[in-house]
């Protein structure tokens, strides 16, 4: 009887032990971050013409943010904040930075044969990223996508930036194209089976732009976005017995307008007949412009479901949190059709409005959040956030401190549906389109436009009234006006880089 008493008490110990350290495991992360996808343009916010399914299903099983912003209003910048915790302000990358300097960067054949005029500006190797901090807590790091921080051979590269795997993009230009003639697997280039098209190519001036036959230089082999998704079901594969956290940065829909045949086709279906695009600023022509643009989101749509079945068929869904974004707000050129779609639904669309600006259709973004068990399903959060949040919110989660002197602040207790600690005020400044300032106090939000034409003029909305920004109420609230225009002088540092210096605001 002894001897089973202490059996019993042996296997109730060893199964309490078991149970702990299951409630210890670390959670996987995965971070899915979509390229110039408007607020407007997914289903669970809104969007009426363009079938999201499973970004959907991921709301109704998580958390939709309505009030969540990017760092910037454009890629490398937001890029940075996220992987950072910093606000513009203190950012080292604070546009997009071509680091021209080298040579010709903007020859895209050039580039794509010559690896030292490829990528942007590196970031230095003194920074402190969110990959570093994760491999400090035994995560295995992997970005998929397009990075953006540091041109190839440079100390910028995600290997030296925390990341223990990279494939995809590593330049920006070079993600004009989404049939390319490489892309990058940790420092080595990964050869494609397509054929050198610089972005400026245009239709043959004799060619037919009814017939499909004039865009098949257009379209050819290897889809960028379907082999970085092939590495990305591979990196969870390879990594479903230890903690992974995995920043998926799609290319997708960011311009030019190429999508696979079977969804453009779906969408032909749906829209009818269009009047071909043309091709202008640098963008492929396309036949089909609203079809291929719809298909674009659907197949990053389809990728994310493809990302969530292959967690469940591994056995790991339940443990991993998954947050869905954008970088900023939707484009408005290369053939994109923003009114059609009303990508920036419900704010205002169109150039000035959206991408490359601090409005809200510029950098209103959406956000969602997953965690079966944890994150309540179907839960819909007003809490005010930014990018540069997702730094200490990810530390939170992995249980580890962020760096000291972020601007960010977890909002880890909000996704639990706990009580959340708010921010008094977002801030960006932009120097770029003409220089561009802005806060986000409570209700309040304050800009400034065409700094660099000495415009110091501070515009007013109250975006619970006017979340389409067009009544300026400075004139009506100048103790307000007062204190964003205190936050705007105690938020800006000069930048380390010359070339994100603002001479208007006191920067030499």
């Amino acid at each position: 009887m002894k001897n089973i008493t202490f059996l019993l008490i042996t296997l109730i110990g060893f199964s309490s032990c078991e149970g702990s350290k299951t409630e210890d495991l670390k959670p996987n992360i995965i971070y899915f971050l979509a390229d110039d996808l408007g607020y407007g343009e997914v289903g669970v916010y809104g969007q009426e013409k363009i079938q999201t399914p499973n970004i959907d299903r991921l709301a109704k099983n998580g958390m939709l943010f309505t009030q969540h912003y990017s760092g910037a209003p454009v890629c490398a910048p937001a890029r940075y904040m996220f992987l950072t915790g910093k606000h513009s302000g203190h950012a080292f990358i604070r546009g997009n930075d071509e680091w021209v300097e080298r040579g010709e960067v903007w020859d895209y054949e050039k580039a794509s044969n010559d690896a030292s005029l490829e990528g942007q500006r590196p970031i230095p190797n003194t920074t402190i990223t969110l990959g570093h901090k994760l491999k400090e807590a035994g995560y295995k790091t992997g970005i998929l996508g397009k990075w953006g921080l540091g041109a190839p051979g440079s100390e910028g590269i995600p290997n030296l930036q925390g990341f223990d795997y990279f494939y995809g993009y590593n330049c920006q230009r070079q993600a004009h194209n989404l049939y390319p003639s490489h892309l990058w697997e940790n420092i080595e280039k990964d050869t494609l089976n397509n054929a050198m098209v610089p972005p400026r190519t245009k239709l043959d001036s004799l060619a037919n732009p009814f017939d499909e036959k004039s865009y098949a230089i257009f379209n050819q082999n290897d889809y960028a976005p379907e082999r970085i998704h092939q590495r990305a079901i591979s990196f969870i594969k390879e990594s479903k017995d230890e903690p992974f956290f995995m920043y998926y940065a799609s290319p997708l829909p960011h311009l030019p307008l190429q999508a696979p045949k079977e969804y453009v086709d779906k969408y032909r279906k749906i829209f009818g007949d269009e009047t071909p695009y043309i091709g202008d600023k640098g963008y492929f022509p396309n036949q089909y412009p609203r079809a291929t643009y719809a298909a674009m989101i659907s197949y990053l749509d389809y990728q994310l479901g493809d990302l969530i079945s292959t967690l469940k068929e591994e056995g790991i869904y339940e443990n991993t949190i998954i947050i869905f974004s954008s970088d900023n707000g939707p484009t408005y050129t290369g053939g994109v059709d923003f009114d059609f779609f009303e990508s920036s639904k419900p704010f205002t669309n169109g150039y000035g409005r959206t991408k490359g600006f601090v409005y809200e259709g510029g950098i209103r973004i959406p956000l969602i959040g997953s965690w079966p068990n944890h994150i309540k399903p179907g839960s819909k959060s007003n809490h005010i956030s930014a990018f540069y949040d997702l730094m200490p919110t990810i530390c939170d989660f992995a249980g580890i401190k962020p760096p000291e002197n972020i601007d960010g602040i977890s909002f880890k207790q909000e996704l639990l549906g706990k009580e959340q600690k708010q921010h008094e005020f977002l801030y960006w400044e932009f120097p770029s389109y003409n220089g561009q300032q802005a806060v986000r106090m409570g209700k309040w939000k304050g800009i400034r436009k065409d700094i660099f034409d000495d415009n110091l003029t501070i515009e007013l909305y109250d975006l619970e009234s006017d979340s389409v920004e067009m009544n300026d109420v400075a004139s009506l609230h100048p103790d307000i006006v007062k204190q964003i225009e205190s936050i705007m002088i105690q938020e800006h540092e000069p930048a380390t880089s010359k070339k994100f210096r603002i001479k208007q605001l006191g920067d030499n």
